[in-house]
This record gives C-alpha cells, structure tokens and sequence, in this order.
C-alpha cells in the first residue's frame, strides 16, 4: 500500500521547542526541533506543521487534541503522552516510543509507525485510514471499537492487542505474530492471516484439527 508521505521544505531551521510558548497559538511550524526534552508538561491542542522532530521526549505530556500534519517523529519518547482527540495526517513516527501513548477518539490518516515501541498504547474509537505499522511492537495494544481502512501490520507483535468491535475486512496481519488476541469472530471476516494463525484461531475458537 503506498500512502503520501510528509511533504517538507529542505534545509528546515533549527528552533528551540520552548518558541512554541512565543507563539500567539501553541503551534510550531517549519523547523526542526533537536534534543527537546518536555517532560510532564500540559500543552493541549499544539499545532505541528511541517516540521522534523529528532531525539525529543514528551513522556507524561498532555497534548490532548493536537494537529499533527506533515511531520516527521525520529527517535522520539511519547510514553504515557495524552495525544487523544487528535488529528494526525502525513506523519512518520520512526524509531520512537509510545509506550501506553493515550490516541483514543483520533483520526490518524497517512500514517506510518516504524521500528516502533506501542506495547499498552490506545486507539479505541479513533479512525485509522492509510496507516502502516512496520516492525512495530503493538503488545496489549487496544484498538477497540476502530475504524479501519486500508491499516497494514507487516512483521509486528500484536500479542494480546484489543481488536473487539472492530471489523478486521481486508486487513492484511499475516506477517505479524501473536499467541492470542481478543477479537469478535465476526469482526475476522475478511481479515488476511497465516496458515499457521489459522491454526491459532481454531485453538481458539476451542476446534479441534484431525489430520
């Protein structure tokens, strides 16, 4: 699935994060921002607006209805952030960690996570459409009561991940591994899986396979 990456300027300017309070509306746009540290800090409905972010941790912050179009997440710590009621467009989030991130009630659109930490994050009643996860750890991740459309999980761990009330139709997990999930039999229909997680959703259907 190819989906539009962020479009961006070259050459961007360094800025220092803490401009963002300069600004007559919490935004920053146009820049790059290195090395921030924003820790346990309240900064709701920010504004990210072609921008690269590199090495910067935002754990426990609350950036409740954010907007984040055309950006690029390198190396960065949401862990435990509050990025809930959120819209999320043209964004890459590379290598960073989101480790029980609250994205409830968001709208994700042209999204890629890659390389990424989601173990115990939030996705419940958000709309993902055109979204990647690549070698992405989503362990007890809850995606519960989503709207997909067009999402890939290619080669992650969704061990135990929520996918209840969420209809699983053309969403391809086949590469990805897991020992159990909690999902709806009827949400599985259509959904693209293994041979072998065939095999798991029998076991847990309670089937008993004779050769």
């Amino acid at each position: 699935m190819k989906i539009d990456s962020p479009t961006l300027q070259h050459d961007l300017p360094l800025k220092n994060f803490n401009d963002i309070f300069y600004e007559e509306d919490p935004e920053l746009e146009l820049c790059q921002i290195q090395d921030a540290v924003f820790d346990n800090e309240v900064l709701p409905r920010v504004r990210f607006y072609k921008m690269v972010l590199k090495n910067c941790k935002f754990q426990n912050t609350d950036f409740s209805g954010a907007d984040f179009t055309d950006v690029v997440f390198d190396n960065c710590d949401f862990s435990n952030a509050k990025l809930n009621r959120s819209s999320i467009h043209r964004a890459e989030f590379l290598n960073c960690k989101l480790l029980g991130t609250d994205l409830t009630e968001s709208s994700l659109g042209n999204v890629s996570f890659k390389n990424s930490l989601l173990n115990l994050s939030a996705f419940g009643n958000s709309k993902l459409e055109k979204v990647q996860f690549h070698d992405t750890a989503l362990e007890n991740s809850d995606f519960y009561e989503c709207k997909f459309k067009k999402v890939e999980f290619t080669s992650c761990n969704i061990n135990l991940a929520n996918f209840e009330r969420t209809p699983l139709k053309g969403i391809d997990i086949s590469t990805s591994t897991f020992d159990t999930l909690t999902v709806s039999i009827s949400d599985l229909k259509g959904c693209k899986v293994s041979s072998f997680q065939a095999i798991q959703f029998s076991a847990m259907l309670g089937l008993v396979i004779v050769d």
